[in-house]
């Protein structure tokens, strides 16, 4: 009897599906050219104090430096990156990162457009109907909706 058991065992486990090891995703596109670093210099302070410059043969420049003068010894980084888009665009990137985030700076990200802007017409009668609402409710005389059923009067 247990060799049939085993026998049943061997085969249920032969006959399972066989898997092919997983592919690992490819982060970037199908190339695989390499691009020399022709400059890596880090320096490790004390306090987690440091200062990175790194640049690469295709032109990408990084140079950040970070130090634990953050509220409660967090790190404060600071520094700016640019690389070659690849339609051409010659990219810089500014950046501050502390307490209030990550701040990048460049003349190439979105600008919010300049406040005060025009207000439409259908926003400013929204907030003036709303305020003689409010004002209808402190005088006691609500045109809208009870919040409390009743008899009708």
């Amino acid at each position: 009897m247990k060799f049939v058991i085993l026998t049943v065992v061997v085969a249920v486990a032969n006959a399972a599906p066989q898997y092919a090891a997983p592919q690992a995703p490819s982060r970037y596109s199908e190339s695989s050219e390499e691009v020399a670093i022709l400059k890596h210099d880090f320096v490790q302070g004390d306090n987690g104090d440091y200062k990175l410059d790194v640049e690469t043969a295709n032109g990408i420049v990084v140079a950040q430096s970070g130090s634990s003068d953050g509220p409660e010894g967090a790190v404060v980084k600071s520094g700016q990156y640019s690389y070659t888009a690849p339609d051409g665009t010659h990219v810089v990137v500014k950046f501050v990162a502390d307490e209030n985030g990550y701040q990048p700076q460049s003349d190439l990200l979105p600008v919010a457009p300049a406040f005060p802007h025009p207000i439409p017409q259908f926003v400013l009668d929204q907030i003036a109907f709303a305020a003689e609402e409010d004002a209808a409710r402190a005088r006691g005389k609500s045109s809208g909706p009870s919040a409390t059923y009743g008899a009708p009067q």
